[in-house]
């Protein structure tokens, strides 16, 4: 088959596509034909290197993918040769405490495809059976193969773990890329109030058009005054960050008395000034968030599929240039997701 992979880490220079060995299921897997997939900056980071993660190598990036089930392993009762599914990434140990028999999990040991092991951008993919989500017959492959990440990330942050409730007034900074979009319209089917900042008037206009209320350009604006302002120096009740140590100080500064902000990632850095001063004078949460639970993954996904969710499409790609895909989610070019396909599908 072929395969998107590197043997090193490094720049985009070190990305290929050409012959990778065709993967075989075990017991509990599957294997899938697949038909398209999609870059988060999850891959970005993977590609340079993440500290305390050894891959195996040559290593295929990817952790969004759909296609057609071809063979099933021993042991699979959940599908059949045949079936569409998509891949859901967040792989649990299924046996500590922290499992909660799969309905809660925040196991300590859980891994994601793409980043702890071999991931999806190939011809053909071997995923476990537990990690598919069905997918009905209608849904371009395009949507299936773009949602799962974005949009479970975005749910657990906002519903689950931050607990938004219809009325409340939320933040989502990034609105242009795959879990600030997703945000968006998930704060925005909850029934909040959505501020949402980007960097440009086209994809401040893909955000209003997600479902934002309120848009800021944090280019030319400070958006913590920004937000001062629009909400008669009150601020909103949550922030939704995963941007980090650049945005962290003004995301506090964003929240109203009794706030939080909830965080999946630090993408430009992990390790702000605490703001303690702040968060106890302003009785501020700060909660962490990722991934989702099975059951989160499946309502989430369902709305995706029924077509209340959209997960917005900037370009699609052959696999053979995947190293433009990963330029352009490094550049921060365009709105919402970069598809990539396999070159046989195109």
């Amino acid at each position: 088959m072929q395969a998107v992979q590197f043997s090193e880490h490094g720049g985009r220079d070190v990305i290929e596509y050409g012959d990778f060995a065709d993967p075989s299921p075990g017991r509990g897997e599957v294997l899938i034909d697949v038909k398209a997939g999609a870059l988060n900056h999850l891959d970005i980071w993977t590609r340079k290197g993440l500290p305390g993660i050894d891959l195996e190598m040559p290593h295929i990036p990817g952790s969004d993918a759909a296609g057609v089930v071809t063979e099933v392993g021993e042991g699979v009762s959940r599908f059949s040769e045949g079936d569409h599914a998509a891949v859901s990434a967040g792989v649990s140990c299924g046996e500590c405490e922290f499992c909660r028999d799969g309905e809660e999990s925040l196991c300590v040991s859980f891994h994601i495809i793409g980043e702890h092991v071999r991931g999806v951008h190939a011809e053909q993919a071997v995923v476990p059976a537990d990690n598919l989500v069905p997918v009905p017959d209608h849904v371009d492959w395009e949507v299936a193969g773009s949602a799962s990440l974005v949009f479970q990330t975005a749910w657990r942050m906002l519903l689950s773990q931050g607990d938004l409730r219809p009325g409340e007034s939320v933040l989502v900074l990034g609105a242009s890329g795959g879990v600030g979009h997703a945000a968006v319209q998930i704060a925005d089917y909850a029934g909040a109030e959505v501020y949402a900042t980007a960097s440009t008037e086209e994809k401040l206009q893909h955000a209003e058009e997600c479902g934002a209320d309120h848009v800021i350009d944090y280019e030319a604006n400070d958006f913590a005054e920004e937000i001062t302002e629009m909400t008669g120096k009150r601020g909103v009740d949550m922030v939704v960050d995963h941007v980090g140590a650049a945005t962290y100080p003004d995301s506090l500064k964003s929240l109203a008395k009794g706030g939080r902000i909830v965080t999946c990632g630090a993408t430009t850095g992990p390790n702000p000034d605490a703001g303690l001063n702040r968060i106890f004078w302003n009785q501020l949460s700060v909660i962490g968030s990722t991934m989702a639970t099975p059951g989160e993954v499946d309502d989430v996904l369902e709305l995706v599929w029924d077509g209340t969710f959209e997960p917005r499409i900037r370009e699609v790609l052959p696999m053979s240039e995947a190293a433009r895909a990963h330029e352009m989610i490094e550049n921060r070019e365009g709105f919402g997701k970069v598809v990539v396909r396999p070159d046989s599908e195109l």
